[in-house]
């Protein structure tokens, strides 16, 4: 999509078409929304070179979020270098803002702003399925199921609930696991061994786990993390947030090749291409022409 608003605006002569074409708006301020506007505003500032009609000062990237700051998962020094090194890159943060309305083409937030805009990412927190709730198990305030430490809905027998539609208890902490990966992988294995343990007739096991940290990358070579205690910037960051979803990875095999290409990776250029016309091939030539599809 990054890419095919920069061949839009390279082909454009309308200031404003062309102004609301690089103006991208991601709503939230965590992992999600930070790493997501890293790193395709790291990739829109590459493109741009083999764009000489365009300027990256032309660009235009919002980070919206409610909070007064970003990456709330991560301890304040790193997340204010990330905010730092964003704005450096000619990011603006808008904190303590929020979201109005985005309505034919057009950007409001709540401190009076508005601007057009053809690119809008949310990513504004994790909203569970409604299925826990129309199916009248017992929930929590958020629609969350609720579940003991050994992940079964309270008072339904033969019922499991984790993940993101959960309301799982975390030991550790004594409040609510957070919706993310390292705890809903590690959930789903302990639905699968109680389950197991159930029918085995054994006793089942609490969900247990302690978060070892957070990574979140800011781009091609740029990152922050935190692994038991310890706090990483720069590159060394980034190098950690790819190690853990390396190791994600199902099978050594997989593993070693996708370390290979990253290898690789780092003694060239980013590769780019655009595959979004592959399956209309017409469409690009048809919005050059002016001629609408049949």
């Amino acid at each position: 999509h990054v890419l095919a608003q920069l061949d839009f605006a390279a082909s454009e002569e309308d200031a404003a078409r062309r102004r609301a074409a690089l103006t991208f708006v991601f709503v939230g301020g965590g992992y999600a929304g930070v790493e997501a506007l890293g790193e395709l505003e790291d990739l829109a500032r590459d493109a741009m070179e083999n764009y000489p009609d365009l300027d990256p000062s032309e660009t235009r990237w919002v980070l919206v979020d409610a909070a007064d700051r970003i990456l709330p998962e991560l301890p304040d020094g790193l997340a204010s270098y990330a905010q730092e090194l964003l704005r450096q890159r000619r990011i603006e943060i808008k904190l303590r803002t929020r979201l109005d309305s985005a309505e034919g083409g057009v950007i409001s937030l709540s401190d009076g702003e508005a601007f057009p805009a053809e690119t809008l990412v949310w990513t504004a927190g994790v909203k569970p399925s409604p299925l826990a709730r129309e199916s009248a198990l017992p929930v929590d305030e958020q629609g969350r199921l609720l579940v003991d430490r050994s992940l079964r809905v309270e008072g339904v027998d033969g019922a499991w609930g984790a993940g993101d539609a959960a309301a799982v208890p975390d030991v550790t902490t004594g409040g609510i696991s957070p919706p993310t990966a390292q705890h809903g992988l590690r959930q789903g294995k302990r639905v699968a061994a109680n389950i197991e343990a159930v029918l085995a007739g054994r006793p089942l096991r609490p969900f247990v786990y302690a978060n070892i940290g957070g990574v979140c990358s800011l781009g091609r070579y740029k990152g922050v993390a935190t692994v038991k205690g310890l706090r990483f910037k720069g590159f060394l960051g980034w190098f950690l947030h790819r190690s853990c979803h390396l190791l994600a990875m199902p099978t050594w095999t997989r593993r070693v090749k996708i370390a290979m290409d990253w290898t690789v990776a780092l003694l060239f250029p980013r590769d780019l291409a655009q595959l979004g016309s592959l399956g209309r091939p017409r469409e690009p030539f048809e919005q050059a022409s002016g001629d609408q599809p049949s």
